[in-house]
């Protein structure tokens, strides 16, 4: 009683049950109208009360299938209101099933439990993240294995994995030291940083294994970060700062995520070119003395006479590559050269390449056409969430009315005065025709006291008469007495209430407040319209633009990149071509797997770009950068290069997504959802689509130079042009290892 807003000495009551007396017994005798109920105090509005309701030709009650009981607390109570609540919900919680089995169906919500239950997401995701982890060493050391028990490198690999958690951990602990705002959506950005994290492990795996094994340690590691400190910095450059645009939003979930994501990543490379760094020292020792990878026993190279193949694979290794002093050659590698480049290349797969391509696009624009915006409350809360049965009873039982819209007019009007009523007035009815709008269902506690003036006859034109005779109106009305702020002889801010309809969409939201603000601003009085559901709704108002701004700018910084970093213009072309493709087809076939365009996905949208360009751009230099004549050699050797290496990476950033997909959690699920859509369609442009167009226009490709057999004639070696290539490709790597198997000896299969 004591924390319980009150009215007339009592909490406010249920108008029903108060009509009921509080007795269900009497709810046969009793007759009321509905949607709109006077009582002695006011009109009351049973639309948000009642719910599944029949009523006879007269707009008599005859059955309802569901009341809505509000118990609302003091605002001056705030802490002991909250310490009530807890309690309520902690009853409700414990006691969930007895109440449903006596009371039919029961839910509950309190002004809580939103922010509690989005907040609960994170918590819920957090052992998800083990499991990420065990899969991302898992496939690491996987990836890492050689039949050498010298060269293998899993605890290289392992400690990739635990570099990448280190930089979460920094990154998290630096923005919280610092007390930026962490939103759940950031619960997102480790399952993101650990797939960063490991693609560039890879890069410096493959440059350490291109390094010649005879040299010292230092000179191989110098040659390593000489390769790869060049690519992990455009890779990481590129996310970054796809990441940091985003901060530009005025979403703040996604501000958040951008910040800490950015800032990680940022960590992440730090980390790989100190920390593992060093472990890839460690282990060069561990290889310089040739000692076996798990036992750290010195082995021999060779197998003794008579020796099981057993006792070769786990007991013999330091192998390398005579011709060359690298490390032996991944089968992979080979694949995509002898098999798949040439298959890619035949004119008849090209051919189903265009017409796939065809398919795509056309899916892809059609999904465009297809997505929703807004976002539904209940995929705030996990599955199981009680507030999910709460909003599934409010969609079924009192969807029919939206709503009910608080007009304002937040300064003093000389109300007194007949032509700013009949303004008022104007505008009040202006609402009313709106189509979202109920004409009956309006309620202005001004109407009401004209007509209460004009039935007593009395004279309301002049100040002094108007507040005074308020107050004679207020006892006969009390209810209105809230609709009124008074100080002493002057109405500082008063308000009226309109009821929407027909709100059952994101769009119609979106209209009706478009609506609802247009009609304020043309008044002749200032208005202000509010509800605290506007909160979501004017997401609506500006997600599109936002994301349009947003990749747009995003885009043309990765133009910008690539310009200064690719040495052909038209390719850079194909690059954005690439990458507005792949936003296309993600912003589609989001569509097809039922995610809509909110704040949440808006935030991989934006990824959408860094991610995109990391494989498209780098198969175009690759292509461009081949100084062979054929359109058809150049894309082989820039797949025989990368295509791998796109795939070991798209597998690792799926893989630190992939438990997402097991989430309780809407937010959660829609990551993965768009993570996938993202990584998969930008690694099939950068194997498949991005190879077989560059082949269709020469105009890609560098001028053949003389070829080795021209320069040996003349007296020149090919090798100086082959590292000439390779101090080129540098400057434009693959974020996920686009050097890992770039073999000197055999950049150009025509050079002896």
């Amino acid at each position: 009683m004591d924390i319980c807003a009150q009215k007339y000495g009592a909490c406010v009551p249920n108008p029903v049950l108060e009509a009921l007396g509080n007795n269900a017994s009497n709810a046969e005798s009793l007759v009321f109208p509905y949607p709109m109920m006077n009582t002695t105090t006011g009109p009351v509005f049973l639309g948000m009360t009642l719910g599944g309701v029949k009523t006879d030709d007269n707009g008599t009650v005859l059955s309802a299938k569901a009341i809505r009981v509000v118990y609302y607390l003091k605002e001056s109570e705030a802490n002991r209101s909250e310490v009530w609540l807890r309690e309520f919900m902690r009853v409700f919680s414990e006691n969930d099933t007895d109440f449903e089995m006596k009371l039919n169906q029961v839910s509950y919500f309190t002004s809580l439990s939103r922010q509690d239950e989005f907040e609960a997401n994170s918590k819920k995701v957090i052992p998800l993240f083990s499991i990420t982890y065990f899969l991302a060493i898992f496939f690491s050391i996987v990836s890492c294995l050689r039949f050498d028990c010298v060269r293998n490198k899993a605890w290289v690999a392992a400690f990739g994995v635990f570099s990448a958690g280190l930089s979460v951990l920094s990154g998290f602990g630096l923005l919280l030291y610092c007390g930026m705002p962490f939103a759940m959506t950031v619960a997102n950005s480790p399952f993101l940083i650990l797939g960063i994290g490991v693609d560039d492990m890879f890069i410096m795996i493959a440059c350490w294994q291109q390094t010649k094994v005879q040299d010292s340690v230092e000179d191989r590691l110098a040659e390593t970060y000489k390769e790869a400190a060049v690519s992990i910095t455009i890779t990481t450059l590129t996310d970054v700062l796809a990441f940091y645009i985003g901060i530009m939003t005025p979403f703040r979930s996604v501000q958040s995520f951008c910040l800490y994501t950015g800032t990680t990543v940022l960590f992440c490379y730090l980390f790989n070119i100190t920390f593992f760094g060093a472990v890839l020292a460690l282990n060069g020792k561990r290889e310089e003395s040739n000692r076996h990878w798990l036992l750290c026993m010195k082995v021999p190279t060779t197998s003794p006479a008579e020796s099981s193949k057993a006792y070769s694979l786990c007991c013999v290794g330091g192998s390398y590559d005579p011709s060359t002093g690298a490390e032996t050659e991944h089968p992979m590698n080979l694949f995509f050269k002898k098999c798949y480049g040439p298959f890619l290349t035949n004119v008849w797969t090209k051919v189903f390449v265009v017409l796939l391509y065809a398919g795509y696009l056309a899916a892809s624009i059609y999904g465009c056409f297809q997505i929703k915006e807004g976002i539904d409350l209940r995929n705030l809360a996990f599955d199981k969430s009680y507030i999910v049965r709460y909003y599934d009873h409010e969609e079924a039982y009192f969807s029919e009315y939206g709503p009910n819209v608080m007009v304002v007019i937040p300064e003093e009007v000389a109300y007194w005065n007949r032509t700013v009523r009949e303004d008022i007035d104007n505008c009040i009815g202006k609402f009313k025709n709106l189509s979202y709008i109920d004409q009956n269902l309006s309620v202005s506690w001004l109407q009401f006291y004209e007509d209460f003036a004009e039935k007593a006859n009395i004279n309301i034109n002049s100040q002094t008469s108007f507040i005074d005779n308020l107050m004679i109106f207020f006892r006969f009305f009390p209810d209105f007495k809230q609709d009124v702020h008074l100080s002493g002889d002057v109405i500082n801010a008063s308000r009226f209430f309109i009821q929407t309809v027909n709100i059952n969409n994101a769009v119609a939201e979106k209209n009706m407040l478009t609506e609802l603000r247009e009609m304020a601003e043309s008044c002749v009085v200032r208005l202000v319209v509010y509800h605290p559901a506007f909160i979501y709704f004017d997401q609506y108002l500006v997600i599109v633009n936002n994301t349009i701004q947003n990749i747009a700018v995003a885009t043309a910084v990765m133009l910008l990149i690539s310009l200064l970093l690719i040495p052909n213009p038209l390719c850079c072309l194909w690059v954005t071509f690439a990458i507005a493709s792949v936003i296309i087809g993600v912003s589609g076939f989001m569509a097809f797997w039922d995610v809509n365009l909110d704040s949440i996905s808006m935030i991989n949208l934006v990824i959408c770009i860094g991610f995109s360009v990391d494989f498209s751009a780098h198969i175009s230099y690759a292509y461009v950068s081949n100084r062979k004549p054929k359109a058809n050699d150049k894309a082989i050797d820039a797949l025989y290069i990368l295509g791998y290496p796109i795939v070991q990476g798209a597998i690792s950033t799926i893989l630190g997504v992939a438990v997402l997909a097991a989430a309780e959690s809407y937010i959660f699920r829609t990551f993965f959802k768009i993570m996938f859509l993202v990584i998969g369609f930008g690694a099939f442009h950068g194997i498949v689509f991005i190879p077989v167009f560059l082949t269709f226009f020469g105009l890609c490709a560098k001028p053949s130079e003389l070829n080795c057999e021209e320069k040996s004639r003349a007296e020149f070696q090919c090798r100086p042009n082959v590292e000439l290539y390779n101090r080129n490709m540098v400057q434009f790597n693959n974020s996920n290892a686009s050097l890992r198997h770039l073999n000197r000896s055999k950049m150009d299969p025509d050079c002896p």
